[in-house]
């Protein structure tokens, strides 16, 4: 027997149409078996890199955040081309050679497109974080963070207000949205960080104290991983309860 407690509401969603470049902030999002739609189903590959974590990203080159990509057809995102702004505004193809010359001469090496149907992530397909949490790690590290900065799916605000209190939710299940069979996620661990975390998301800059306070204060743990158990829309302001046995 299962029990419902709501926990908080959507307070944002968030996805990533390319990997590593600009998040872009969301109303409603669907849920389905692979994550967000339209969430890092594109991604660079380092041509010449063959090990196990081809991908380029903001570790190997800080500028990628300072491009922000967008769906040609945002309600349609698994079929939608995507038009991408580059740092200096110039309006490109995704797909275009223009700027995958461009991405490869600011890395230095070759790099290529490569479309993911489901989606080019580090571990797994969605991720969250509470505005509580958000709050306090803005106070250890004496600045302010967003969800952005740290890749995040959804940002819930929680009813306690307590810092950390997605971690207690652990192994449990998330139901979003006015009815108990709404969109479901099961949560499964915490999300290990790395330097990813000290680059700022609108101008590149890395601040490497932050992922230090991180290790120091929270073992290098800062939000949840979690996967789909049942498909459908979210929105921003849903209720968000938490399914627990009893």
């Amino acid at each position: 027997m299962r029990d419902f407690l709501e926990v908080g509401v959507v307070k944002g969603l968030f996805r990533h149409p390319v990997k590593s470049m600009r998040s872009e902030s969301l109303a409603e999002a669907h849920l389905y078996w692979h994550g967000l739609d339209g969430d890092r189903r594109y991604a660079f590959v380092q041509s010449e890199n063959r090990s196990g974590f081809p991908w380029l990203t903001a570790r190997e080159l800080p500028q990628l955040v300072r491009y922000i990509p967008r769906f040609e057809r945002p309600s349609d995102p698994v079929h939608s081309p995507i038009q991408v702004t580059t740092p200096d505004g110039r309006v490109l193809p995704l797909a275009s050679d223009e700027l995958r010359q461009e991405v490869a001469t600011a890395f230095g090496r070759p790099v290529h497109l490569m479309k993911l149907g489901r989606g080019a992530y580090d571990s797994q397909v969605v991720s969250l974080i509470s505005q509580a949490t958000l709050d306090q790690v803005t106070e250890m590290v004496g600045r302010s963070l967003t969800a952005t900065r740290f890749r995040q799916n959804i940002l819930i605000e929680t009813y306690s207000g307590y810092p950390f209190a997605e971690e207690e939710w652990l192994d449990g299940m998330l139901t979003f949205g006015d009815s108990h069979s709404g969109p479901r996620l099961r949560l499964n661990r915490p999300i290990q960080r790395c330097v990813m975390v000290n680059v700022d998301p609108e101008t590149a800059e890395k601040e490497p104290r932050i992922l230090r306070a991180i290790a120091l204060e929270r073992d290098n743990r800062l939000g949840l991983y979690g996967s789909p158990e049942r498909p459908g829309p979210i929105r921003v302001g849903d209720l968000v309860r938490l399914s627990v046995k009893v």
